[in-house]
């Protein structure tokens, strides 16, 4: 079994937590009440913002193999992902450029800007979020909301598109030199900041 099929076999039942999740069950039905998703979404803004350099610092380290590939990806988060939240921004009222990080925010963003000092730390840290929202908006969309601003939402998650930069993370992370122990501790402890980035702060 490659590394990363390990690590998803260890992090799933942290996705099934989060999909109990309150947060995760409103948007899945539709129904989550605006300001909730109005402060998710300012949170999670910033966290893609950190997540971009996240990207940028670990394609600095990388090998010509992988290089391409980070810059692929750092492209598609600040240009692709973050546009969706400017899109739903004007919808939901939020205040992308004045929002502040909260706790859980903050906590993730620096054990991920922390973690990506080393190449293999920052891959096993960010495969998390990669997969994670992959693997829910792939089990979202089997009863899509009907809610258009929430299916829109679960639609760029479950998208094979964003599956395939996935499954890239993965392949990067396999191929390097990367502890499989180290890597365990480094995945589930970003699976725990993902869980916990879901209690939207007021």
């Amino acid at each position: 079994m490659s590394l990363s099929s390990h690590l998803e076999d260890v992090g799933y039942p942290l996705v099934a937590r989060q999909l109990e999740h309150p947060t995760v069950v409103g948007i899945g039905k539709g129904v989550l009440p605006e300001p909730v998703f109005r402060s998710w979404l300012e949170q999670d803004y910033l966290f893609l913002l950190d997540y971009v350099r996240v990207f940028s610092r670990l394609a600095w380290q990388a090998p010509a193999a992988h290089l391409g590939d980070l810059v692929d990806l750092a492209y598609a988060t600040y240009h692709e992902e973050l546009s969706l939240h400017r899109s739903l921004a004007g919808e939901f009222g939020a205040d992308l450029e004045h929002a502040v990080k909260g706790a859980p925010c903050r906590a993730y963003t620096e054990f991920l800007l922390e973690s990506a000092a080393s190449y293999g730390d920052g891959l096993a840290a960010l495969y998390p979020c990669m997969w994670g929202y992959s693997t829910l908006g792939s089990i979202l969309a089997e009863n899509m909301p009907t809610e258009p601003r929430y299916r829109q939402w679960v639609q760029t998650y479950a998208d094979p598109a964003f599956a395939a930069l996935t499954r890239r993370c993965g392949q990067m992370l396999d191929e390097s030199d990367m502890d499989p122990a180290r890597a365990e501790s480094l995945f589930l402890e970003g699976m725990r900041h993902e869980l916990a980035f879901w209690d939207v702060p007021d």
